[in-house]
């Protein structure tokens, strides 16, 4: 290979894999830190993890580094394979960015980050949204000035939106939520509209919190998760974290009066789970086998619940299994009743809970809050009201307190701006995906009714997962259902699924 030095590129994938397994360790300590750290720990937790993130940011802007960097990178695309010039070319982007970024910056951020989940999750226990107030603000203040280095040729929050979503702006997504907007505003208010509604008495009752996790796991082994690498525990928020894909950790919460939003919560998860175990077996401590962004990512999680465990055939198999953990409660159901309720159209406060209708709405709200913070339209003190506003306007029922509307998600106590229209974007994937599947493999749903969820794990494995950062999203879309990006495709799917459920003319 003409200018290529095999010991350079060796040493730069030394680098990079030191780099990657410090990044696990602060995936370990954030886990701990939501699932099992004590209260009188987090300003030493918060103190540890600037610490950490002092030491990868100096680690990750070595001048040392950014040679060797220049160096294999001016040999260009034609002297590598695929999978090396993967990893040169995603390290320098990292390289370029990080060298932007002020030590002392990258450090607040983490304190903030870890300080700010336990402010978050006490104000949320108290419904006191003034309480959090100041820690956004200055995460706004933070992530502005982050932008600013980061990205000065970008406003501050399409570079906020860029870490999740690599080139996606708010100009090219507004359009695409207006448009969602308008066409679920209507299907909803046709819904609330129509006499026709499905019996959900049988999910309310009482369901033990250790059935309930027994049933997740169940589940979750039957979609291929690996619990030798992975597990599942309990935190405020779901979510799937952990140390790299040998050591994947999940988590739900649980409500003895629903056992519902647990076991969703844990196929969410488990789908976001399996991308990661499912990534290259090589390289898997190196760029080219990461995930895409997390619009795939969501894709992932989504994809397993809404197409596969909200259909048909899933409920048709796996019903029979939670009647077998709680046969007082759905002993005499049928699967097609069960479908039709695990399906059921109605707003709700909790974007976590919401169903796949009124999803998008919640997703679309908190877009247009955080592109108010970001170009000062809109200050965080005045957040609870236009929160309850825009609930109000988009879904037709208003939050009776800020835990149940404003403090309800994790996302802002770590900084996390820019995430939230992964959710949707996913959404759109994963509906593509799906009639993808369904065209290559015509007898798949049949297999799904036997309780055969291996050949969708394999499919994805194959098709997604396995792909790592080798193609774009736009390309990875675009080979795996032959078309780009297309939001009406997501609109007449819903369309036609909450038409036909509730005999919509």
């Amino acid at each position: 290979m003409s200018g290529f030095s095999l010991d350079k590129y060796n040493e730069l994938v030394s680098r990079l894999e030191e780099l990657s397994r410090l990044g696990a360790v602060m995936g370990v300590l954030h886990w701990d830190q939501e699932v099992i750290l004590p209260k009188g720990a987090v300003e030493s937790r918060a103190k540890q993890m600037a610490a950490m993130a002092g030491i990868m940011h100096e680690k990750g802007t070595h001048a040392e580094l950014g040679e060797l960097l220049e160096t294999l990178h001016s040999c260009g695309a034609s002297a590598y394979d695929p999978l090396q010039w993967c990893n040169i070319s995603e390290a320098k982007r990292d390289y370029d960015l990080s060298v932007k970024i002020p030590k002392d910056l990258v450090q607040e951020l983490a304190e903030l980050g870890a300080r700010g989940h336990q402010v978050w999750a006490q104000a949320r226990e108290d419904n006191k949204f003034s309480d959090f107030a100041p820690t956004l603000k200055r995460f706004v203040e933070l992530k502005t000035r982050w932008a600013q280095c980061a990205f000065p040729e970008l406003s501050p929050y399409d570079a906020n939106i860029d870490i999740f979503e690599r080139g996606m702006t708010v100009d090219k997504l507004t359009p695409i939520f207006d448009r969602v907007k308008t066409e679920l505003k209507i299907l909803i208010q046709r819904i609330k509209e129509n006499p026709r509604q499905s019996d959900e008495s049988f999910m309310q009752g009482s369901f033990s919190v250790e059935k309930q996790t027994a049933l997740g796991k169940r589940i979750s082994t039957a979609m291929g998760f690996s619990f030798d690498h992975g597990r599942m525990d309990v935190s405020v928020h779901p979510f799937c974290g952990g140390a790299g894909a040998d050591d994947v950790r999940i988590t739900t919460r649980y409500r003895e009066d629903n056992f519902v939003e647990s076991l969703y919560a844990v196929i969410h998860e488990t789908g976001h789970g399996l991308y990661e175990q499912g990534r290259m077996q090589e390289h898997r401590d190196l760029p080219v086998s990461e995930s895409l962004t997390m619009g795939i990512h969501e894709s992932q999680s989504l994809f397993w619940e809404r197409m596969i465990a909200q259909g048909k055939p899933f409920c048709d198999a796996f019903l029979p299994t939670i009647q077998e953990f709680f046969p007082e409660n759905l002993g005499g159901v049928a699967p097609q009743s069960f479908f039709e309720a695990v399906n059921a159209c109605s707003p709700s406060l909790i974007r976590v809970e919401a169903d796949e209708a009124t999803y998008p709405l919640h997703v679309i709200l908190r877009f247009e809050i955080e592109k108010g913070l970001f170009d000062g339209s809109l200050a965080v003190d005045d957040l609870p009201e236009v929160w309850n506003q825009k609930m109000e306007d988009y879904l037709g029922i208003r939050p009776p307190s800020d835990t149940l509307g404003v403090l309800q998600d994790v996302h802002w106590s770590g900084g996390a701006f820019g995430y939230f229209p992964s959710y949707t974007l996913g959404a759109m994937y994963a509906c593509q995906f799906y009639a993808a599947l369904l065209k290559e493999l015509p007898e798949i749903e049949s297999e799904i009714s036997k309780g055969n969820l291996a050949p969708v794990k394999a499919w994805l494995n194959e098709k997604i997962h396995s792909k790592g950062r080798l193609l774009s999203p736009d390309e990875l879309i675009q080979n795996v259902t032959s078309s780009p990006l297309d939001p009406e495709v997501f609109i007449d799917y819903l369309k036609r699924k909450y038409e036909a459920l509730y005999g919509l003319k």
